[in-house]
């Protein structure tokens, strides 16, 4: 058995902190992955909207203040629109990974049973009659 002393090591290139930025197809995966944190803050803004229920209806009235707060209602925006993203290169994946029917069929279905559920909820809740 050959010493560690003498082994060849294999070349590693170095790669710079930037290297995702020079091919789009690591541009776009690592935006897909970053959609997770504009999530964090609408988990947290849920969790303390629970939070503040629970500590009365005075408290839940400033979390309602807070989340009319226009800076608060762009970062929702910007959760809805990040949420559309990976859903979108979701449904495009899926297909590549359980192809049962033509992609474009399995992704317009996504799409419908997205919006279905959509509608449902707000209906559920209200919003449309």
């Amino acid at each position: 058995m050959p010493d560690s002393a003498g082994a060849r090591r294999p070349y590693l290139q170095p790669l710079s902190r930037s290297w995702w930025l020079k091919h789009s197809f690591f541009l776009r995966y690592m935006l897909r992955e970053a959609t997770v944190l504009p999530l964090l803050f609408f988990c947290g803004c849920l969790l303390a909207g629970l939070y503040s229920l629970s500590q009365g209806e005075s408290q839940y009235q400033s979390w309602l203040a807070f989340m009319a707060q226009p800076w608060v209602i762009a970062l929702n925006a910007l959760v809805l629109l990040a949420s559309l993203y990976h859903a979108k290169t979701f449904f495009e994946l899926f297909p590549r990974v359980m192809p049962l029917l033509p992609a474009p069929l399995m992704i317009a279905g996504q799409w419908l049973g997205t919006l279905l559920v959509a509608l449902f909820l707000l209906w559920l809740f209200g919003a449309i009659g």
